[in-house]
């Protein structure tokens, strides 16, 4: 027993460790301002993916429109993913607004592994737009959204920008819960992508050139693959262009997405994620996330063993129980964790909402492991559909 402990303790360590690297990789990000000169010249093209988003659609939409972008330089383009509710109907009265809508049904006739990749490659196929911006449609953008990204494009001139996005949450466990730990994500994602380490990024606000998604093929190689349309094209991506792959620190340029209402939702979002870890053709990421799976496992693993009534010491003080150790390495992990926090929540705006995360450890814990585990081995539905 005394040999597990010696591996919790280090492996603890190094994942706290981590964890500060990237709180200092996430400062050291100067953040974006646009230019007061700044007149946008590059044409765009959003392209939304929608599949039964009647409550949402409208308000992303005129979310969008009111960024008051050069209409001759703008066009969204909304992908109606087999609707059965009046999706479609909605996006169509705003057709004099350059908003174009897409019917999948219209352009595939078999099941497919993943529709919103298809969506988006037939949306990438007929847009006009030199730069293309994806979002979801249950998302709203800042005011000044587009001009922000713009301006980073012509001053920064990247292949492909990974921009932020906040969960927009009331005040039920799940949601609090969804967004802190989307927050935590989110301050991983601009650091290691500030630092060329391990390339991360979230579908609902990113953009990449149009050219640079033909050079590496779409998503020929990855279309097999359901999850995977942000971070897996942006891997693609980064092989072709690694200095050209940026994150965009701008509160301007932040998206707002709806949290999932139930657990059971919550944990079919995050095994879809959690299946894509092992499609990555950059491994780097592969010990990153065994480590971050290995000490939320040992962590569960050490009151279990309590439970059993296991009885040992740990090796560096005889008088200290099983217990103490379990305290010791949570209470670690969780000051580790907060410290990252700090300045992400700051730049979100969302300081105060750090009193809860102590709180919601235990779940996090489970979560984890839990989501990891089914993401290799389980299965999962997303948007009414079950996938392997």
């Amino acid at each position: 027993m005394q040999a597990f402990i010696l591996i919790a303790i280090l492996l603890t360590v190094l994942y706290v460790s981590l964890i500060i690297y990237y709180r200092f990789a996430f400062t050291a990000i100067p953040s974006y301002q646009i230019p007061n000169s700044q007149i946008p010249t590059t044409n765009i093209s959003i392209i939304i993916p929608a599949r039964n988003e009647e409550h949402n659609i409208e308000d992303c939409l005129q979310s969008i429109l009111k960024n008051n972008y050069p209409a001759h330089l703008l066009e969204i383009i909304v992908v109606d993913d087999h609707s059965t509710d009046g999706t479609a109907a909605i996006v169509k009265k705003y057709a004099s607004q350059n908003v174009k809508l897409i019917s999948l049904s219209d352009h595939i006739s078999t099941k497919i592994n993943s529709y919103k990749k298809k969506a988006i490659e037939i949306a990438v196929a007929q847009a006009t737009g030199k730069l293309i911006i994806t979002t979801d449609a249950d998302c709203i953008v800042a005011p000044k959204w587009l001009q922000t990204i713009a301006a980073f494009y012509e001053e920064k001139n990247p292949a492909f920008i990974a921009a932020p996005v906040a969960i927009d949450c009331s005040w039920s466990f799940i949601q609090i819960f969804q967004s802190l730990d989307f927050m935590t994500l989110q301050g991983i994602t601009a650091a290691v992508v500030n630092k060329k380490k391990i390339t991360m990024c979230n579908g609902a606000n990113m953009a990449y050139e149009r050219a640079a998604f033909y050079e590496v093929g779409g998503f020929a190689g990855i279309d097999n693959i359901a999850s995977g349309d942000d971070m897996l094209l942006m891997h693609k991506i980064y092989k072709q262009y690694p200095a050209r792959v940026m994150f965009l620190k701008a509160a301007a340029g932040i998206v707002k997405t709806t949290a999932v209402n139930t657990i059971k939702e919550f944990f079919n979002q995050r095994i879809r994620w959690a299946s894509k870890a092992d499609k990555y053709d950059d491994k780097r990421i592969l010990p990153v996330l065994t480590l971050v799976y290995l000490v939320n496992v040992i962590i569960l693993l050490v009151p279990l063993l309590t439970l059993l009534n296991i009885n040992y010491y740990v090796i560096f003080n005889n008088s200290h129980s099983i217990i103490n150790t379990w305290l010791y390495l949570l209470l670690f992990k969780i000051v580790g964790e907060l410290i990252f926090l700090y300045p992400v929540a700051a730049f979100f705006k969302k300081k105060d909402w750090l009193l809860f995360f102590p709180f919601m450890q235990p779940f996090h814990i489970l979560y984890t492991v839990i989501a990891g585990w089914l993401g290799k081995f389980g299965k999962y539905s997303w948007k009414e559909r079950s996938v392997n």
